[in-house]
């Protein structure tokens, strides 16, 4: 049986339609998963709070009550500070894996924990820094100085900036443990900022990183067209009319300027930048457009989690995010390397 020429236009118009609405749909359904562990951020933890407890905190906060000064002093600003890490890491992943065409690169590809790590543990060394807002500085200037140096020597080219990204944390690993094999409170210090984690951070540390983390989220968005030619090669990318090296160079600067807040922020949290992108791409296909919107909603709703279950896990104590992170990403990692499709995304 002959089909008609209208049917044609008519099936696309619907394969395009049922497409467009399983992409909203995953979205939403991030953002319930998303306000569900901003909720349980809130209330559960070491001693439990009731959501009225918690809703009282929030906009009638009795002075002197512990459970309100809990809220207000310690959940609030963590449930923040995983928010926008999470966003950062998130984005950072999927624009890193789409300009190096790397299924299994994230932040610590290209040298961004390392270089951070160096800074802050020299910044306690030298300076006698203690605290997460002071050392936030020099944990971003630290992940941007090895990003460049990547990025300036891989020149562009996806698999030599895997491989200088590995060169240069192979360099930097030995010199951060000859510091803190000469500095004790450098260590200290360190094995807490270096597990990753969302405790200790407040306010005023967001407040610090919160300008770069949404200038990046917008290069991000301004990619994601830019993104999806150069997924089919650089030379179609080119005869496209679109400049592949200014591409990269935009997107340098927006994993720098994500991936460094992130970093300087929560620390070192491995593998959200790898596993986000990667159950982004399985919702919505490959179209960076909805990839980089579901990765900065799923980018939260993975650190939270890991956060809320940190905190569950351990009784009258708690598992640093970063540790949980790790736990739930390192399955995607083995998936992924094991996968057919581990040559490109």
């Amino acid at each position: 049986m002959l089909t008609s020429p209208a049917a044609v236009p008519t099936s696309a118009a619907e394969q395009v339609a049922r497409r467009t609405r399983r992409r909203l749909l995953a979205c939403v359904l991030a953002l319930v998963a998303l306000a569900v562990v901003v909720v349980a951020s809130l209330v559960l933890g070491v001693r439990d709070v009731s959501l009225p407890v918690v809703w009282q905190a929030l906009t009638d906060p009795v002075a002197g009550d512990v459970d309100h000064r809990v809220i207000a002093g310690q959940r609030v600003p963590r449930a923040l500070v995983g928010l926008a890490a999470g966003l950062a890491l998130g984005v950072a992943g999927a624009v890193i894996q789409g300009v190096t065409r790397n299924p299994i690169a994230d932040p610590g590809l290209l040298g961004l924990n390392s270089g951070a790590s160096l800074a802050v543990v020299c910044a306690v060394w030298l300076l006698g820094l203690s605290a997460p807002s002071q050392f936030v500085w020099f944990a971003f200037l630290g992940a941007a100085a090895a990003a460049a140096l990547v990025f300036s020597i891989g020149a562009g080219q996806p698999v030599k900036l895997a491989l200088v990204g590995a060169t240069v944390t192979a360099l930097i690993t030995p010199m951060i443990t000859l510091v803190l094999l000469r500095d004790q409170q450098a260590f200290n210090l360190y094995r807490f900022w270096a597990v990753g984690s969302l405790t200790g951070r407040g306010l005023d540390t967001l407040v610090v990183v919160l300008p770069f983390i949404a200038v990046g989220a917008v290069l991000a968005a301004g990619l994601a067209h830019r993104l999806n030619m150069l997924a089919l090669g650089d030379d179609i990318a080119r005869g496209l009319g679109q400049r592949v090296g200014v591409t990269r160079a935009v997107a340098g600067l927006t994993i720098v300027l994500l991936a460094g807040a992130a970093t300087s922020l929560a620390g070192p949290i491995a593998l959200v930048g790898l596993a986000v992108p990667h159950a982004a791409r399985r919702l919505v296909g490959t179209d960076y457009r909805w990839v980089l919107l579901l990765s900065a909603l799923l980018g939260p709703v993975m650190l939270l989690g890991a956060d809320v279950i940190g905190r569950l896990i351990l009784p009258h104590s708690e598992l640093e995010a970063g540790v949980v992170a790790a736990a739930i990403g390192a399955p995607v990692l083995v998936a992924v390397a094991r996968g057919k499709k581990v040559s490109g995304v």
